[in-house]
């Protein structure tokens, strides 16, 4: 099976046995704050193509323009449903959407936005070769990443010089060599590693 195919049949799949869920967490979005359901972000893609990611909405409209880094899981720009939603991934769900589009895959180096792309190297650019994925290596290892920055007095040039760099050297390992098995290996290992 291609990677492709896989990523059309999963997505389709995924987004109908997860439409109550995913109906359920829109109701409770609206009832909590005001401002839409989804949280449409430009991210850079495949060939550093811009692109919108569907994401739930988990802070309070206009609290991106605060920073775009979170700081903890008891950012008060985060809505009380959203800690939940960020805590159990649930928040990505959505990403079945670009999934199914194209936009992305399963598995993928996570797309950042143009901010952080910027400071790219020519060398870190190759991971921009492959669409970018719901899951990574590097989302399993920093799966804490926001209790992090929180520790930190910069959290932005901690993101830049040290979170980021480690990122990028996880996906080169994972673009180095592709396969339907990895992608599903990361699949599982994301999932235990949310369940834990």
């Amino acid at each position: 099976m291609t990677k492709r195919l896989f990523d059309i049949c999963f997505s389709l799949l995924g987004l109908i046995a997860t439409s109550p869920i995913l109906l359920l967490i829109s109701i409770l979005i609206e009832i909590e704050s005001k401002g839409p359901v989804f949280y449409m972000q430009t991210r850079v893609g495949k060939n550093n193509q811009d692109f919108k990611i569907f994401k739930f909405r988990t802070m309070y409209v206009g609290s991106d323009k605060k920073g775009l880094l979170t700081l903890g899981d008891k950012d008060s720009r985060v809505t009380k449903i959203g800690y939940y939603l960020r805590k159990y991934k649930l928040d990505e769900l959505p990403q079945l959407i670009n999934v199914l589009n194209g936009s992305m895959s399963f598995v993928g180096p996570r797309p950042e936005v143009r901010k952080y792309v910027d400071y790219y190297t020519k060398e870190y650019l190759q991971i921009l070769q492959v669409k970018p994925g719901i899951t990574d290596y590097a989302s399993i290892a920093f799966r804490d990443e926001a209790e992090l920055l929180k520790e930190t007095k910069d959290p932005e040039k901690l993101y830049i010089e040290e979170i980021m760099p480690k990122k990028i050297a996880l996906n080169k390992k994972y673009i180095s060599k592709p396969s339907v098995f990895t992608d599903v290996k990361i699949i599982l290992k994301t999932i235990l590693t949310i369940i834990k």
